[in-house]
């Protein structure tokens, strides 16, 4: 496959210079597709009888499968959730975290990351992203390093898996802008989480969990997917592996439009989206200040020059170039993926120009 061919697949990319996968993906046309078909197929033949839940239980084994594959791990590891936030929660929520505990995180991490943690009796400890600040404030009651390996604000990369490794502390990897945007594997991390609809272009609410020891976590929330039989007072036999931490449904066109996104993806598709974001830096340097990471991915983040960037961003999706603000950082993100265009990129600057 080409770019052109893979930018093909694409509607939105004829028009808009679509530079906001740290948020949303954009649809592939064959994604939109299952999400369709599927939909007429549930309204013409109904949703209902045996044949069409062994269906969907055999897609979602299959999307387990394919999640596994991406970042090599066994299914069994694996839970579908319906976006990293739910992942996180499943995580702390199930870690039994009490009074007196600590966990490490950093400055700029997601809310969807955060709120799980504010939500927890534990003491969070925050600190600058940095891995020898987050080593430091390791101590004897950290029960869990829980940060990003890509953060959402500015791209650099933190080297989580190896500070796990150091401290032997449990680490929890927030993979929102990780998994899909650079190479990601979930060694090193005893939970990794994994967002469907940014990188890897899949359809909303959709995400998985992989966990390295499914048993260590509770169970603090079961859905019908948690449990293989169960008694009248609520008593269950619970899924083996990662499955029983499940949250809940998936539909059958969520299901086959997620594998659909997956399977879309060339094989370079990590070199094409690092060299447009180096390449984003570039053409933006000397025009805006471009925080520029020493360990990056394909977050590109800079600051306006005398222009709130909320309105930066409404100025440009006027010329339709779709970026976003990063609230109360005083940043504009650039996402770049392995469909962006050197003509994305000039569209970008040309449209900052005016």
């Amino acid at each position: 496959m080409t770019l052109e061919e893979a930018r093909a697949l694409f509607p939105v990319l004829e028009r808009i210079a679509y530079l906001n996968a740290g948020t949303f993906g954009p649809l592939a046309r064959p994604v939109a597709d299952a999400l369709v078909e599927a939909v007429e197929r549930d309204a013409e033949h109904g949703r209902s009888g045996l044949p069409y839940l062994e269906q969907t239980v055999a897609l979602r084994d299959d999307a387990r499968q394919a999640f596994a594959s991406l970042v090599d791990a066994d299914p069994a590891q694996v839970a579908l959730t319906s976006s990293t936030t739910d992942g996180c929660a499943i995580v702390i929520r199930g870690l039994g975290l009490e009074p007196g505990d600590e966990v490490v995180t950093t400055t700029d991490e997601h809310f969807g990351l955060l709120g799980p943690l504010g939500a927890s009796l534990a003491t969070v400890v925050v600190v600058e992203p940095d891995p020898d600040a987050i080593r430091a404030a390791v101590t004897s009651r950290t029960r869990l390093i829980a940060s990003s390996p890509v953060l959402w604000t500015t791209g650099a990369v933190l080297p989580l898996a190896e500070l796990g490794a150091e401290t032997g502390v449990p680490v929890l990897a927030d993979g929102a802008q990780a998994v899909g945007a650079i190479p990601t594997t979930a060694d090193g991390f005893d939970f990794l989480t994994i967002s469907g609809q940014k990188w890897l272009c899949g359809p909303d609410a959709t995400g998985a969990l992989i966990v390295r020891d499914p048993e260590r976590i509770a169970v603090t929330s079961p859905s019908y997917f948690a449990q293989t039989g169960y008694d009248p007072d609520g008593a269950y036999e619970p899924q083996a592996g990662a499955r029983r931490l499940e949250p809940g449904w998936w539909s059958q066109g969520t299901l086959r439009a997620m594998l659909a996104a997956l399977s879309l993806r060339p094989a370079w598709c990590f070199e094409r989206a690092w060299d447009a974001a180096e390449r984003c830096r570039e053409v933006l340097s000397g025009r805006v200040e471009v925080v520029t990471p020493a360990e990056r991915a394909t977050l590109v983040s800079f600051r306006p020059d005398g222009e709130e960037p909320a309105d930066v961003v409404s100025r440009l999706a006027a010329a339709d170039v779709h970026v976003r603000e990063l609230p109360g950082r005083g940043l504009v993100r650039v996402s770049c993926g392995w469909w962006t265009s050197d003509d994305d990129l000039d569209r970008l600057v040309a449209a900052l120009d005016t």
